[in-house]
């Protein structure tokens, strides 16, 4: 069976195959035979009930100086695709969330993964409300308040962007720091939309895991280790992988989350965890193949194209 994928993403040109989950997919699918198409999100239009994009014909090579090469640019209509790769990165913000509206247009005639609606409807810092008794003391707010009152509960605290990616303005605040004040000033200056604020885990310096989850399934866990001072273990912030293995609370956890992702069309998912507690479930742009595949030789992306497959 020949797909033909079109790969919604950002600029092929400044990744870094060596990690770049969208690559190592996208590889797989070419070596199945698969047609690739690549576009960037501003390329997408809708008119007259089409939905486009202005695309390429995309080969990918194991070379990092040459790692691509891209056809002539062309109007594509995207119905006439069998599968749709939602691959951009956040910021989760108005543009990202029109290309949802677009795409879902398309599926599931055309099979979007993930699912647009589901990535829409459900934020990675807002996913994780619906399994509540697997979240840390948690807080999601405007109101300085209320985040006042909540640090003075929990003593020691982290707040971060609701709609934030990549471990950025990622802050600590223990209970006697002095900067409270004038942080939630700057803070709110940048971001008028709530913060999600969580109690301290500090497992967080040894303790974060990256599950892997494949059409509801647990495909593979991976730890992350913060760099020192670091109060994200993100791995474009500096974090490394170290090899993992989940506890019975942490399969817990998946097993709860695997039959809604099914249910929502989320085939790709990664759920962040510390310690016992779920912080994220990331359904936007999953990574972390590139680690899981250096600790333990792990292809998640043949597991990956046998699932799309199936679906088709």
């Amino acid at each position: 069976m020949t797909l033909r994928v079109a790969i919604q993403m950002d600029a092929i040109a400044s990744i870094d195959p060596a990690i770049e989950t969208t690559f190592r997919l996208g590889l797989e699918a070419q070596v199945r035979g698969h047609q690739l198409w690549y576009y960037t999100p501003d390329k997408l239009s809708w008119k007259n009930g089409r939905v486009t994009a202005r695309a390429g014909r995309l080969t990918l090579h194991k070379d990092a100086k040459r790692h691509y090469t891209l056809g002539k640019t062309e109007r594509l209509n995207l119905q006439a695709m069998e599968v749709i790769l939602l691959r951009q990165d956040p910021p989760f913000d108005m543009s990202y969330i029109t290309t949802t509206y677009l795409l879902e247009k398309l599926h599931p005639k055309t099979l979007v993964v993930n699912n647009p609606a589901s990535v829409r409807d459900l934020p990675e810092k807002l996913f994780p409300i619906l399994f509540k008794k697997f979240m840390p003391p948690t807080l999601i707010s405007a109101d300085i308040e209320e985040i006042k009152a909540f640090r003075q509960e929990q003593k020691d605290i982290v707040i971060k962007p609701l709609y934030g990616h990549s471990g950025r303005a990622v802050f600590r605040l223990k209970q006697d720091d002095d900067n409270f004040s004038a942080l939630m000033k700057e803070l709110f200056s940048l971001h008028k939309e709530p913060w999600i604020i969580q109690r301290y885990l500090p497992e967080m310096k040894t303790g974060e895991r990256r599950i892997i989850m494949i059409d509801g399934k647990f495909a593979a866990i991976a730890g992350r280790i913060p760099p020192k001072g670091a109060t994200s273990a993100n791995i474009h912030a500096g974090a490394k992988y170290v090899k993992a293995r989940a506890t019975q609370r942490q399969r817990d956890i998946a097993d709860a989350i695997g039959p809604v992702l099914k249910e929502k069309g989320i085939l790709f998912a990664g759920l962040d965890i510390i310690g016992d507690w779920l912080t994220e479930i990331n359904i936007t742009s999953p990574g972390s193949l590139a680690g899981i595949a250096t600790l333990y030789g792990k292809k998640l992306e043949v597991n990956f194209w046998d699932a799309v497959e199936g679906k088709l």
